[in-house]
């Protein structure tokens, strides 16, 4: 498939610290990229570098065929989600003053008041997460952890969008949350929806995965069929230091 998503020879600095160190990655369209690793290996550098949060000081981030990141090239983070690429953090950034309501309205651009949704696609995410509808009114900081992330998830989904960054969705959560969350990202798979998804439950990998980058060290050192690493304990060993087959 054609990709989406194209990174080439990416290095980001934060301050004096050089994180990545020349990142090549390829999302195709209509599929689920895991990006996986250990703590530090660059994950959350690498999503927030494409939404140009942190400039990328050397190499090339094409999104359709198009730069948006890369010294001279560099799109400011508004314009790259005008494009149509979504990011729900690790820290999942909602606004908790604010009702479920009203955090849907704000990530909707094309709508102003509750009237102006979507109806459709609205009554789909309430599917999806049907606490959003029963909290709708309620302020988002008083929901619990997994129902912030299902918020956090349903604004990212609110409007189509062309490409979802999901970092590590599954942090922190109850076992049953995770399957729900599971079942709606998998939902989003179905209707080929393309998600670069960042993730350390590695069950959740599994499920979801076409395609796996790894990364160790600021750099991609394994990519391909997110199935063939599933398959393979010695290379999960190499790449991760741990097994799939321990975390079912």
């Amino acid at each position: 498939m054609s990709p989406v998503l194209e990174l080439e020879g990416v290095h980001t600095h934060i301050g004096a610290y050089h994180i990545l160190h020349g990142v090549d990655l390829v999302v195709p369209e209509g599929q689920v990229t895991m990006l996986l690793g250990r703590n530090g290996a660059g994950k959350t550098t690498t999503l927030r570098t494409i939404m140009g949060l942190w400039a990328a000081s050397q190499g090339r981030v094409r999104f359709k065929g198009q730069p948006i990141g890369g010294p001279g090239q560099q799109a400011p983070t508004p314009d790259i989600a005008r494009r149509g690429i979504a990011y729900v953090p690790e820290g999942m950034g909602i606004f908790a003053d604010l009702t479920v309501k009203e955090n849907l309205l704000l990530a909707a651009r094309s709508a102003r008041r509750e009237q102006d949704l979507d109806k459709a696609r609205l009554d789909w995410l309430f599917g999806l997460f049907p606490a959003l509808h029963k909290f709708w009114l309620y302020p988002a900081g008083k929901l619990s952890g997994g129902q912030k992330q299902m918020l956090a998830v349903a604004r990212a989904m609110i409007e189509p969008r062309a490409l979802l960054l999901v970092d590590e969705p599954s942090k922190g959560l109850a076992p049953a949350i995770i399957h729900n969350l599971v079942s709606a990202l998998a939902e989003l798979k179905r209707q080929q929806t393309t998600i670069l998804l960042v993730e350390q439950n590695f069950m959740m990998a599994q499920a979801l995965g076409d395609q796996v980058a790894v990364m160790d060290d600021g750099r991609v050192v394994h990519a391909g069929p997110m199935a063939e690493l599933a398959r393979d304990e010695a290379l999960q060993q190499s790449l991760l230091g741990l097994s799939l087959g321990a975390h079912q």
